[in-house]
């Protein structure tokens, strides 16, 4: 396809059209597609999980520019295999186990193909009155799963809304928070604002500081300690803050964490909560990840204290078999995010907002247009009910468990962090290394045979694991939570990993 010459219009001998949006061809090739993603993720685990491809490789793919006569779906699907694919890094297969899971379920896709059908640009309640009113229902429905307190559900006195992500839900929220405070010491004293997580806290904190004009001197990543397993803790904060306000800075916000990036720590939310009150912070929870999992009653003790935060989101995209993009942000205040985030634009002004009997869902995040979210969240929790939602997050803890035993029977690992959710987190111990390698060795060669084992294990393509350095400790992180992951996949990982520290550990001998 690459040699074509696609420099001169060429005869159009392509079936003709009605339009963009022809019926007959929507329904032909629709079913065409659905064949076509079903055949895919039959094939799946076919592929490598992790992409081989080199830099560059779709450029010398692909023509130079596009196509001036239409081309069958047919052809585009064909170069979607040929092309496209071994481009991927495949996220739904099985036998990924990096990052954290991004999963996909019949209901989410289902839902996601509505949310394109209807297309609505739901900035106001006008314009689409069932996508505002359906995203308030779903929102505290989710609540309710959760058990949040009233004051976070719009039945009590806050409320929730749909995001494309943890970065837009923090900067609403850090930019309330900052707007509330410069209103009681104003504005010039923007300096003088300080944020507070820990090292263990995404990264999207610190970004989003910088984005909302707070000094990057003035972001506090507290360091926290294998022995609390990375937990931030109380005591720490409070001398943190203590020491700012000495120095004249003014604490605002904090960022509390249910199940960090590198190991799901789950910080104590209760006390940081009770010193965050002490000295007037916002606290926003970010359970990105594990927050999914808060639905199951053994969990629930996760967020137990959440009643003193101001703010909490999780991403229902990660392990809640809700499609990119779709985050969910509750507030306590509304009001306070209304004030940072609205704007008074006549060419939007209508009966409807003016009598303060609606939510214009504009007001509560960035951007002005929004997707139609909540209605793939809505056949989600509908497709499958709260009991089934359980039992596939207990199914996947279940099979982390599962890997987490066999790491523990290996005497040449160990288990680095106490397993919390899903995620595991192991190296080769130090004792292993020293025995296969009398020489002495520093924490520094451990990481680096450790790295050379992660390398190996995804140069495979069989399976596809991720990193994270804690406490100075390089470790492999095994997220099991892919919606196609049975058992079986499990086992198979975890002998790639047996097969590569052989080999890796006869070099380390030499």
């Amino acid at each position: 396809m690459g040699s074509l010459n696609f420099d001169h219009p060429q005869e159009n001998n392509s079936a003709h059209m009605s339009g963009p949006l022809d019926l007959v061809e929507l329904r032909r090739q629709g079913h065409m597609m659905i064949d076509f993603i079903t055949d895919y993720y039959q094939n799946i685990e076919k592929h490598p999980v992790l992409s081989q491809v080199q830099p560059g490789y779709l450029k010398q793919r692909l023509p130079e520019s596009a196509p001036y006569n239409p081309e069958p779906i047919e052809t585009i699907l064909r170069d979607v295999q040929d092309h496209i694919v071994p481009g991927l890094t495949h996220w739904q297969s099985p036998n990924h186990f990096a990052y954290f899971p991004a999963t996909i379920s019949t209901a989410g896709f289902l839902g996601e193909m509505l949310t394109t059908c209807f297309n609505v640009v739901g900035f106001n309640w006008m314009a689409s009155p069932a996508a505002t009113e359906l995203e308030t229902i779903v929102m505290d429905w989710l609540g309710d799963m959760l058990k949040l307190p009233n004051s976070f559900l719009f039945s009590g006195t806050g409320g929730g809304v749909l995001h494309g992500s943890t970065h837009e839900s923090v900067v609403c929220t850090m930019a309330a928070a900052r707007d509330q405070i410069l209103s009681r010491i104003g504005e010039e004293n923007i300096g003088k604002l300080v944020v507070y997580g820990s090292d263990q806290t995404h990264s999207v904190i610190q970004k989003v500081s910088q984005i909302v004009g707070i000094s990057s001197k003035n972001f506090r990543a507290i360091e926290t300690t294998i022995s609390s397993s990375f937990a931030l803790s109380p005591e720490t904060l409070r001398l943190t803050v203590c020491s700012d306000m000495e120095a004249g800075l003014v604490p605002f916000y904090l960022c509390a964490t249910v199940g960090t990036t590198a190991t799901t720590a789950v910080d104590p939310l209760g006390p940081l909560c009770d010193v965050a009150k002490d000295y007037g912070m916002w606290v926003h929870v970010d359970a990105a990840y594990a927050g999914s999992a808060c639905i199951c009653p053994e969990f629930r003790q996760y967020i137990d204290g959440i009643e003193g935060a101001n703010s909490f989101s999780f991403n229902a995209q990660k392990w809640f078999f809700t499609a990119l993009d779709c985050c969910c942000l509750w507030v306590k205040n509304p009001s306070a995010l209304t004030k940072s985030m609205s704007t008074d634009f006549e060419v939007l002004r209508n009966k409807a907002s003016e009598s303060k009997r609606v939510v214009d869902f504009k007001d509560w995040q960035i951007a002005l247009t929004r997707r139609f979210r909540a209605i793939k969240l809505w056949l989600v929790l509908r497709s499958y009910g709260v009991a089934n939602l359980r039992n596939f997050l207990g199914n996947h803890v279940k099979m982390a468990k599962r890997f987490e035993g066999l790491v523990r029977t290996d005497e040449r690992f160990e288990v680095v962090v106490p397993r919390n959710f899903a995620l595991v987190c192991f190296r080769i111990s130090p004792s292993a290394i020293s025995k296969a390698n009398p020489t002495p060795s520093d924490e520094k060669c451990v990481n680096e045979v450790n790295c050379k084992l992660l390398e190996a294990i995804n140069g495979s393509g069989r399976v596809y694991m991720s990193h994270a350095v804690v406490g100075g400790m390089y470790v492999l992180r095994c997220a099991i939570g892919a919606s196609l992951t049975e058992e079986k996949h499990v086992a198979m990982a975890w002998k790639v990993v047996q097969e590569h520290v052989d080999a890796i550990l006869s070099l380390t001998m030499y």
